[in-house]
């Protein structure tokens, strides 16, 4: 290619220049999906543990074994389909299937156990293939022929997919040899051995005949892999990926037939190489069993490398751009590499018994997950998820629920490690900082639960005191108000509450505004506080807080305490009057703050709340029941486990004579509010600016506000305390004694 023209390309795109010079090869259907998918379910298991499941179940119970098996990998591949067709998939295959869906973290979490699997499972066809070549020289080193297997696997990869599938052509002609040389037997149609048709199981029950067949059926993935470097992955994934489960199925019903004609069930049982002992040509059904393994173990290197750079480039793992990088013909070599050094160590262990179910499992759980995607994407009935091939619900209902009951068949216990494995590895990615991502429905997924559940409280009309909790609408009208009173709301607010950030704007500073408070509400939500925010342009701020109020009442997260600060000039006071009457009317708390200009929030060590004791002559829960202290009480309860400060219960009598009744009334109080015994409580008698000078200084006050607040009883509290203070008026709907 002329200098020019490789500059021109170099411009056109810098990202891919840098990384190959000419376009990777796009595979079709046959090739890049339907031959290594076919491959690879066409292996060991078929030429050698067919025979032991027909001579354990009997014909017909191994053709259930079969189907109930393939009955999975179905349900499984027509979610995959599902998928395929409502997006254009980029590389990583099934994680790029859930990633989009369910986000990077659950992504992440079943692709990084996935690439580790498809690389194990290269090493374990590895040892297949070297069980057959024994075979046929028993005498030859067993590491010497693993090493020598791999590194000609490792070449075919390293050179290019492409000129793996090309090798794979070969290996289907070797397949297609050894089923001829098989159904070409003379027990195909000579054959006068009655069949057992239900086996006796002998040593082994059906799960256990079950757990032994069910990881033939799990090379649906092959061709998924691939995705990256499909021609048409919406077209080639569907039909590439359900016609080799196909074609699959009927050769193992077949050859469930076939075995059941070809001996007793306890030759059957003990002969795992029935196939080529009973077949016309015994070297052509093992150079099958050779082909299939040896294909098996480079489909299974092709993919690996491909999950693995995926991973990278969301940044999922370690070292992510140097893993991302291609090479000049578009392969994923250095994903190769870590790969290959993952299969060499696996082949040095000598023995992955232990360790195979695990690598099955993590297969289960990515069907299952894949499934999953498919039933909460359909659910919601998102406008985005729109496939061509459409699926009924219960089919991936079905996936799951038969992925979850298969990984405990095959190992109960490992089950658990391998979702131990998964959540661990969800909760480290959850941890990392959240970049800018692309979208996935997740956010759809909590709307719906959300929406659900506001029709049924509203179907239930719940007014129930218990469930309360506060939902503050806090007008601003500078984003500097909230900085000082930051740390008190979210102390205030925390763990379940939340915030409505109600932003009163004049008219040339609604969207400075509307900055300052996104700014302000993302740093809440990194506190756990649920925070939104509105931007209201009007001339005068009280009206607009009366509009808000009015305006939310039929929001779902009503507000129940409107929180306003005490103004400094009288004049300002009488603009809030009417958002007074306002909330009273509409039936929400009221929530004043008062802050001391000097002492601010203090030392955050001392809380006093003010009681007024209710001596009328009446029972003790109805007089209780009459005070305006609940939302007081509750705060304060709130603010001093958020502080872990000492909490003052401050009375005060008109005479000496009420005190025994006053005692009764906060011991009463105490009892049923269950305030905490280290609370101190102090009952005064004399006048009431009088008997200030007798408490403990605090360090927040919290004192109950008058039906028509009174701007001289405010100021004059903040004054005589000398500490902050929280005037407060119930809503009617909490209660501190629920």
């Amino acid at each position: 290619m002329p200098l020019k023209i490789k500059k021109i390309i170099k411009f056109v795109n810098p990202l891919t220049y840098n990384t190959f010079t000419c376009p990777p090869k796009k595979y079709n259907t046959f090739e890049g999906v339907f031959k290594p998918t076919l491959l690879t379910i066409l292996g060991a298991i078929m030429y050698l543990r067919i025979g032991w499941v027909v001579g354990n179940a009997g014909l017909f119970g191994g053709l259930t074994v079969v189907l109930l098996s393939v009955s999975i990998t179905v349900a499984t591949g027509l979610s995959i389909a599902s998928i395929a067709t409502n997006t254009r998939m980029g590389e990583g295959g099934p994680y790029a299937m859930i990633s989009k869906s369910l986000g990077l973290e659950i992504g992440g979490s079943v692709g990084v156990p996935l690439f580790v699997s498809q690389a194990l499972a290269a090493a374990m066809y590895v040892f297949g293939f070297r069980e057959g070549w024994l075979f046929l020289f028993p005498n030859h080193f067993p590491l010497l022929i693993d090493l020598i297997a791999f590194v000609v696997i490792f070449s075919i990869a390293y050179i290019s997919a492409g000129f793996a599938f090309r090798v794979q052509y070969l290996v289907l002609i070797l397949i297609i040899l050894s089923l001829i040389s098989i159904f070409s037997s003379s027990i195909t149609w000579e054959s006068t051995q009655t069949w057992q048709e239900w086996g006796d199981f002998p040593n082994i029950n059906f799960w256990g005949v079950f757990a032994v067949f069910f990881p033939a059926t799990t090379g649906i993935m092959s061709g998924v892999n691939m995705s990256g470097e499909l021609k048409n992955s919406r077209q080639n994934i569907p039909v590439g990926t359900l016609f080799a489960i196909a074609l699959s199925t009927v050769i193992y019903i077949i050859l469930c037939w076939w075995v059941a004609r070809a001996a007793p069930p306890q030759q059957l049982i003990n002969n795992y190489t029935i196939l080529i002992e009973k077949s016309r040509w015994q070297p052509l059904v093992l150079m099958g069993l050779l082909a299939a393994t040896f294909s098996a173990s480079l489909s299974s290197l092709v993919g690996a490398p491909r999950i693995l750079m995926a991973l990278a480039k969301d940044g999922v793992i370690p070292c992510g751009n140097w893993l991302a990088k291609l090479s000049k013909n578009g392969e994923p070599r250095r994903a190769l590499l870590v790969s290959a050094i993952i299969v060499v160590l696996a082949l040095l262990l000598r023995d992955l018994n232990a360790i195979a179910p695990l690598i099955t499992l993590f297969f289960l759980l990515t069907y299952a997950t894949i499934n999953l995607v498919v039933l909460v994407e359909s659910s919601l009935g998102l406008m985005n998820f729109r496939p061509t091939f459409k699926v009924p619900i219960i089919v991936p209902l079905y996936g799951i629920i038969g992925c979850i009951l298969a990984m405990l068949v095959i190992r109960p216990f490992l089950s658990l490690v391998a979702i131990a494995i998964v959540f661990t590895i969800y909760l480290r990615l959850v941890s990392l900082p959240k970049e800018k991502r692309s979208a996935d429905v997740r956010s759809g997924i909590f709307t719906a639960i959300a929406q659900w559940s506001a029709m049924k409280v509203i179907q239930l009309d719940l007014t129930n005191v218990r469930a309360w909790k506060p939902t503050f609408l806090v007008p601003i009208e500078d984003g500097s108000q909230l900085l000082g009173e930051f740390r008190l709301l979210l102390d205030l607010s925390q763990p379940e509450g939340f915030l409505q950030l109600l932003g009163i704007a004049t008219k040339n500073q609604g969207k400075k505004l509307s900055l300052q408070l996104q700014e302000l509400a993302s740093s809440f939500r990194q506190h756990k506080l649920l925070t939104t925010i509105s931007v209201m342009t009007v001339e005068q701020e009280s009206q607009g807080i009366i509009t808000a109020l009015q305006a939310l009442q039929s929001a779902f997260f009503r507000p129940n305490i409107l929180f306003l600060r005490f103004p400094t000039q009288a004049s300002e006071w009488d603009h809030l009057l009417p958002v007074f009457e306002e909330a009273k009317q509409l039936e929400i708390g009221v929530m004043l703050l008062g802050l001391h200009p000097s002492a601010g929030l203090g030392r955050m060590e001392v809380i006093n709340l003010w009681i007024r004791p209710q001596l009328d002559n009446l029972a003790i829960m109805e007089r209780l029941e009459k005070g305006n202290t609940d939302l007081a009480i509750l705060m304060a309860l709130r603010l001093s486990k958020a502080w872990k400060a000492q909490l003052n219960i401050i009375s005060v009598i008109a005479q000496q004579e009420d005190r025994k009744e006053a005692e009764y009334y906060i011991n009463s109080l105490r009892d049923l509010c269950r305030i905490p015994i280290t609370a101190n409580s102090l009952i005064i008698v004399g006048e009431f600016p009088s008997c200030i000078q007798q408490t403990p200084q605090g360090d927040m006050d919290f004192i109950g506000l008058q039906s028509i607040p009174d701007f001289n009883f405010v100021h004059q509290m903040i004054n005589m305390t000398g500490s902050s203070c929280l005037f407060m008026s119930d809503s009617g709907s909490e209660s501190a004694l629920a």
